[in-house]
């Protein structure tokens, strides 16, 4: 199988996307942050000393979405129409779900898995003066629907 980034002279390109057809696309990823049930609770809570970590975390993530072309150097801008970002709790962990929608001629797995990536840091950075042994885990995408390629469920 031939890799789509590369050139016929073996050199990394952005791949041309002029033919493809413009299609409604859909992706769903996510991130866990791992982290003491007391760092959570001030967590969810919004009693850090930085302030509300929930809301500043689901911006940070939207802004992210909006940036992942200049961020990761073969990605193709798009123009998004939704992104979300939301934040749940379980036991130990926070799971981050970053939802992003374009009709484009490329697909937005990319503009999830960013803002998912960047929304799990953003918590960890408020909340880091309350426990240094966070992590950050299992990024990825978990749906995506549009484009020749078809549908993928995790």
């Amino acid at each position: 199988m031939a890799l789509t980034h590369l050139n016929q002279a073996g050199e990394a390109h952005i791949v041309d996307i002029g033919d493809k057809a413009t299609t409604r696309r859909r992706a769903v990823a996510t991130a866990r942050l791992e982290a003491l049930p007391e760092t959570l609770d001030l967590i969810m809570g919004g009693e850090l000393k930085k302030g509300d970590a929930l809301a500043v975390a689901r911006i940070a993530g939207i802004m992210a979405a909006k940036k992942t072309a200049e961020l990761i150097p073969l990605c193709h801008p798009i123009p998004l129409t939704k992104v979300e970002v939301e934040i749940t709790r379980d036991a130990d962990t926070l799971l981050v779900t970053a939802t992003a929608e374009t009709t484009a001629q490329t697909g937005v797995e990319m503009e999830a898995m960013t803002a998912a990536s960047v929304a799990a840091l953003t918590l960890y950075d408020m909340a880091k003066s309350h426990d240094r042994a966070m992590r950050v885990l299992a990024i990825q995408l978990e749906q995506k629907s549009g484009g020749k390629s078809g549908d993928f469920s995790r």
